[in-house]
C-alpha cells in the first residue's frame, strides 16, 4: 500500500524537472540579448570632439545669429576685404627721419650760465674775477630763465647753442665785449622712461644729442630674451605707438629719434587661441610670432589624431563686434562666425596655409564617424559571441 502511494508521486516529479530545464535555458539566452544594449552604451568610444554635423546642425537657421562659411582659394578672395575682427594695437608707427637733432631745452631744466667780462668797468665782474657764474638757474614752467640786468629771457625749445647766442645778444647793452658760456642739466621733461621689458629699466636723461630709440633700448640693457614675440610700444605726448620688435630691427626707418618725456614699454604677446578636438594638443596657445595661419595652428599643437580626425571638418570660430557686421557685402553677417575647412583637397590645404588666426579665436579639429562605428561593430561582435556563451 505504501508503495502504491509513493510511486504516482515519483512520476509527477520527473516531468516537472525538465520543464525547468528548459525554462533556464530561454531565460539565459534573453537575460543575454537584454545585455546587448548595456555593453554597447558601456563600451561606446570616448570622444574629446563633437562630429561636424553636431556642430553645425542648425546652422542655416537665420534665427541662430551663425554663419558659416567655408574657406577655399576663392574664397579667401573675399575675405581679404572683411575688416580686422580684433582692435588690438600692435602696428602703429611712425618712419621720422632717425638723423641726428639736437636736444632742446624744456620747463624743469636747469641752465649754468658763465658771464666773462674783460672790460676794467664791468658791472659783473671785478678786476680780480673777470667772470660770474650762475649755477642751475630752473627754466620756469613758462619756458623762461632769470639773466640780471637783462630780464627773463624764453629758451624753452631752443637748443643750448641757441639759447647761449640769444642771452649773449641780449647782454650786450651791458657787457658789449661779454662772452656766455651755458650748459644744460635735463630736467624731468628731458628725460626718457623705460619702464619694463629691459634688463634695466628706469628713467634715462636726454644727452645733447637725441638718441634713437635702438640705442635707448641698448643701453637699458636690451629687451629680455624671455619675452615671447616682444612688442614695442612708445608713448609720446598722449599718443601711442607700437610696432612688433622683429620689424623694429629689420627696418632702420623704423629707428625714430627719441624726445623728452617719451616713455618706452616693451611687453610680451598676450595674444592666444584656443586648440580643441581632436588634435595633438587642446590648449590656450600664445602667438609665438606676429602670423599664424591654420596649418600653423595645427602644426605647432601636435598636428591631427589620426585615428581620430576628421580632416574635412576643421572648423575656426570666431567672435566679430557688432560695429563690423553687414547683411551684404564683404563683411561679416553675423557675429559669429564658423570657417570651415576641407584639408583633404590641395584647394581646402592652400586656403589653410593663407588664413590668419586672429586673438580670441577657437580651432576645432572635429571628430570622424568611421571610428565610431568600427567601435560599435566591435561592440556587436563582442556581444554575439556572449550571447553564445550565454545559450551554452
Amino acid at each position: 500500500m505504501d508503495k502504491t502511494e509513493t510511486m504516482p508521486a515519483m512520476a509527477c516529479e520527473m516531468p516537472s524537472q525538465k520543464g525547468s530545464g528548459l525554462g533556464l535555458r530561454s531565460l539565459r539566452r534573453f537575460a543575454a540579448l537584454m545585455l546587448i544594449p548595456a555593453l554597447i552604451a558601456g563600451c561606446s568610444m570616448p570622444r574629446g570632439a563633437a562630429l561636424q554635423q553636431e556642430v553645425l546642425r542648425g546652422a542655416d537657421d537665420p534665427e541662430l545669429g551663425v554663419q558659416v562659411f567655408e574657406v577655399t582659394r576663392a574664397s579667401m578672395d573675399v575675405l581679404q576685404d572683411w575688416p580686422l575682427g580684433t582692435s588690438a594695437l600692435r602696428n602703429n608707427w611712425t618712419t621720422a627721419s632717425a638723423a641726428p637733432t639736437a636736444r632742446i631745452i624744456r620747463a624743469g631744466d636747469l641752465l649754468s650760465i658763465s658771464i666773462w667780462d674783460s672790460q676794467p668797468d664791468s658791472l659783473l665782474t671785478t678786476t680780480e674775477q673777470r667772470m660770474v657764474s650762475m649755477n642751475e638757474v630752473p627754466v620756469s614752467a613758462s619756458g623762461r630763465v632769470f639773466v640780471p640786468y637783462v630780464g627773463e629771457l624764453r629758451v624753452a625749445g631752443m637748443s643750448s647753442e641757441m639759447a647761449r647766442r640769444t642771452i649773449q645778444q641780449e647782454m650786450l647793452s651791458i657787457v658789449p665785449d661779454g662772452q656766455v658760456q651755458l650748459s644744460v642739466t635735463p630736467g624731468a621733461g628731458n628725460t626718457i622712461d623705460v619702464v619694463t621689458g629691459v634688463a634695466r629699466p628706469g628713467r634715462l636723461q636726454l644727452p645733447e644729442i637725441s638718441p634713437t630709440i635702438l640705442s635707448v633700448i641698448a643701453e637699458a640693457g636690451g629687451i629680455s630674451a624671455t619675452l615671447r614675440n616682444p612688442l614695442v610700444r612708445l608713448n609720446r605726448a598722449g599718443v601711442a605707438y607700437a610696432i612688433p620688435a622683429q620689424e623694429l630691427f629689420a627696418n632702420p626707418a623704423y629707428d625714430i629719434q627719441m624726445r623728452g618725456g617719451d616713455r618706452v614699454l616693451v611687453e610680451e604677446d598676450q595674444r592666444s587661441y584656443i586648440m580643441l578636438g581632436a588634435s595633438g594638443r587642446q590648449d590656450v596657445v600664445y602667438f609665438e610670432r606676429e602670423e599664424v595661419t591654420v596649418l600653423d595652428a595645427i602644426s605647432n599643437n601636435g598636428g591631427l589624431s589620426q585615428a581620430r580626425a576628421n580632416l574635412q571638418g576643421v572648423l575656426v570660430l570666431r567672435e566679430y563686434p557688432s560695429s563690423v557686421v553687414r547683411p551684404d557685402g564683404p563683411y561679416p553677417h553675423e557675429e559669429e562666425v564658423v570657417f570651415t575647412f576641407d584639408l583633404t583637397s590641395a584647394d581646402g590645404l592652400f586656403a589653410a596655409d593663407r588664413f590668419q588666426v586672429h586673438s580670441g579665436d577657437v580651432i576645432l579639429a572635429t571628430e570622424s564617424a568611421l571610428p565610431l562605428i568600427a567601435q560599435v561593430m566591435s561592440v556587436m561582435r563582442n556581444a554575439g559571441q556572449t550571447v553564445r556563451g550565454f545559450s551554452n
